[in-house]
Formats: structure tokens, C-alpha cells, sequence
């Protein structure tokens, strides 16, 4: 299959914790890819003084996962110890310096990281998109490059999302033709789907044009968001194996409508990307949520809606496979289509049928003890 396996590796790496008067959850699944390369960061306490402020990050490699990794360990140290950075907070923050601090500390490590690769006597050709937020007691700095995807609720709905950097974007083709390259099948040269990017150093080679100017921008596009302490609710933050098949409103629905069951938000984050490889990702799968004092509570009446809603599913997959009589097992891919095919009541908003795939399952395991492995491979093939 290429750069895909036979069957998705559904293994999460889940993160949690709290503090600043914010909880996160965070989690991460390789899918159908051959390698896992996504990374993240989550810190609640910055250093250099900035006890009150946090930072978080999704990072989405490709060519490879040095880059990604890199970031991830390295990235928050280059922001806030940068000299335009350190400035901004002297003696109060100031938002547009800040932003440029920010900016400086992306400029750095990208060329960090191409000296590192040099050195090692060849250059390192993989690359990463970065999505992040920082959040001060009185903003909520975004920060994207690349086209993984952050986005801020408040008030019950998105207020705020950041702009994919594709080379189909005016601006962006501009600058990759001013710089003699194109934009073919959507794509830089016809090859890099994103025109902003962490290392990717093959593409950051055109003499007399400076970093900024390449066919491919380590610049990322930095926006401050002033907190609303009684409106704001959650912030997302995913690669585009999230993005790719659900859009804002939908995952911000899906989100809310799971924090009116749960206040785990290591299992909101499980069920966003479980749904997201059930509706046909078939890329990484990374996800960090981060939570404010006014995020959705758990709703008792949410609770009982989801439990009856649970059985429903449970009865009616047993009355689909006994319908079918006892010689014939319908396979999963048949159940599904069937369920789909009906009008269910108080499905997730977002997630729909695809969200209680796992309670289908469920039952349709115990009902059929000895269906092979091939089943779930069928199922992925037959209704993603």
C-alpha cells in the first residue's frame, strides 16, 4: 500500500494535566501511516519568569520525523530566550512584540536546525508544520505554519481558527514564483502540499532571497487574541489528519457535545481522533485540547442521553444480525450501512454515527466470537 499499512495502528499516546487555571488532554494515533511522525508540547509554566504563561504545539513531520521531534523539544526554548522576545516583556508585555519574539524564534531554530543538518554532511530533507498557542494571563497568542489547524471556541461557538498556508494561496504562490518555483497540482514544485514549514531545507535554497523569501516559509503567521474570561471556553489544536475530515464548527460541536459527558480530556481527545480515522483520515492523528474555567460541564441530562442512546445502538445491532437468521453473520461494513441508513436520535453533533462505531463493535464482537482479523479490514475499506 505504499505509505500506508494494511491495517491502521490504533494506539494512542495520551497526556493530561493542569494548572494556570487550565486543563489539557492530548492524543495521538499513527493510523494507516507506516511511520508516526507527529509531535507535540505541552507546558504549563514557561522558564524565564513566565511562571503565569503556557505553551502548546502540534507539529505534523513529513519526510520523516526529525524535524517534528526537533520542535518539540526545542522550539519554546528558541521563542523565549530570543533577545526580541525577552525585550517584549520589559517591563510589561507588549502584544506586537511579543508576536515578533515569536516570529524571531521561529526564524532561529529553523536555521538551527539546517546548520545541524550540514554538519552532519547531509541535509536533512524532512519537514514539519507547527500549530501552537501561548497563552499570558491576558492573551492568547496563535501561532501557525503549515497547515495543521488551531482554533478557539468561545461562546458557544468558533471564534477564531488560523489560515491553512497552501500553495494555491495567492499570497503564497506569489512569493513561491517570485522565488522561480510554481504551483502544480496544488502543490510547491508539484511535490510539497505546504508552502510554510519547519526545515524542508531543499525547498530554502534560492540565493539572494532571505529566509521569508524561499519557496517554502519558515515565517509563522502570529495572531493575539485578548481572553474573555466569561466567554472563553476550549482551544483545539490537530494536524490535518483531524482537519482533513471534519471541518470547525464540526469538531468544535463534537468537542462540546463530549465535555457534557466527560471532564476526561484525554478520552475527548481518544474519541476525536477514533471518529476522525472511522470517517476516513488516513494520515497521523493529533490532537491537543486545552481547557478553560468556562469550558462545557458535564450535563447529568447530556449523561442520560448518551447512555439511553448507547443501548439503542446495542439493541438495534443485535436485531440487525438476528434479522439476518442464523446461517448468515452480517459483517460489520453491512451492520454500519444499515444503522447509517436510519434516522438515530441524539447522535454527536460533528462525530455522528461515525463517534459510536466502538459501541457498535461492541456488540457486534460479542455477538460474533470468532470473526477474523479480516473483518475489521473489510470494515475500513468498506464504509471509511
Amino acid at each position: 500500500m505504499g505509505a500506508f499499512l494494511d491495517k491502521p495502528k490504533m494506539e494512542k499516546h495520551n497526556a493530561h494535566g493542569e494548572g494556570n487555571s487550565l486543563t489539557y488532554g492530548l492524543s495521538s494515533m499513527q493510523g494507516w501511516r507506516v511511520e508516526m511522525e507527529d509531535a507535540h508540547t505541552a507546558v504549563i509554566g514557561l522558564p524565564h519568569g513566565l511562571d503565569p504563561w503556557s505553551f502548546f504545539a502540534v507539529y505534523d513531520g513529513h519526510a520523516g520525523s526529525q524535524v517534528a521531534k526537533y520542535c518539540c523539544e526545542h522550539l519554546l526554548e528558541h521563542i523565549t530566550s530570543n533577545p526580541d522576545f525577552q525585550s517584549a516583556l520589559d517591563p510589561e508585555p507588549n502584544v506586537e512584540s511579543v508576536k515578533t519574539g515569536i516570529r524571531t524564534g521561529f526564524l532561529q531554530i529553523d536555521e538551527h536546525m539546517r546548520t545541524i543538518s550540514e554538519k552532519k554532511h547531509g541535509v536533512d530533507r524532512s519537514g514539519s508544520t507547527a500549530v501552537g498557542v501561548m497563552i499570558s494571563p491576558g492573551h492568547v497568542y496563535f501561532i501557525n505554519c503549515g497547515d495543521s489547524r488551531g482554533l478557539l471556541s468561545r461562546g458557544g461557538a468558533v471564534h477564531f481558527f488560523t489560515q491553512d498556508h497552501k500553495p494555491s494561496n495567492p499570497l503564497e504562490k506569489e512569493r513561491i514564483q517570485n522565488a522561480g518555483g510554481s504551483v502544480m497540482i496544488q502543490r510547491v514544485n508539484g511535490s510539497l502540499a505546504v508552502s510554510r514549514a519547519l526545515g524542508d531545507f531543499d525547498y530554502k535554497c534560492v540565493h539572494g532571497k532571505g529566509p521569508t523569501e524561499q519557496l517554502v516559509s519558515p515565517e509563522p503567521e502570529v495572531y493575539a487574541i485578548e481572553r474573555s474570561e466569561a466567554e472563553d471556553e476550549f482551544i483545539v489544536l490537530a494536524c490535518d489528519g483531524i482537519w482533513d475530515v471534519m471541518a470547525n464548527e464540526e469538531l468544535c460541536d463534537f468537542v462540546r457535545s463530549r465535555l457534557e459527558v466527560t471532564d476526561d480530556l484525554e478520552r475527548v481527545c481518544n474519541e476525536v481522533v477514533d471518529t476522525c480515522l472511522y470517517k476516513g483520515s488516513r494520515d497521523n492523528m493529533s490532537v491537543v485540547l486545552i481547557c478553560f474555567p468556562g469550558a462545557p460541564k458535564v450535563n447529568p441530562e447530556a449523561v442520560k442521553r448518551e447512555a439511553e442512546l448507547d443501548k439503542y445502538l446495542e439493541n438495534r445491532v443485535e436485531e440487525i444480525i438476528k434479522n439476518q437468521g442464523e446461517e448468515v453473520v452480517p459483517d460489520l461494513v453491512h451492520v454500519m450501512r444499515t444503522l447509517a441508513s436510519e434516522s438515530i436520535p441524539n447522535l454527536p453533533p460533528g462525530g455522528e454515527l461515525a463517534s459510536k462505531r466502538s459501541v457498535v463493535e461492541a456488540v457486534y464482537n460479542k455477538l460474533n466470537p470468532y470473526r477474523s482479523d479480516d473483518t475489521d479490514i473489510l470494515f475500513f475499506r468498506g464504509f471509511s
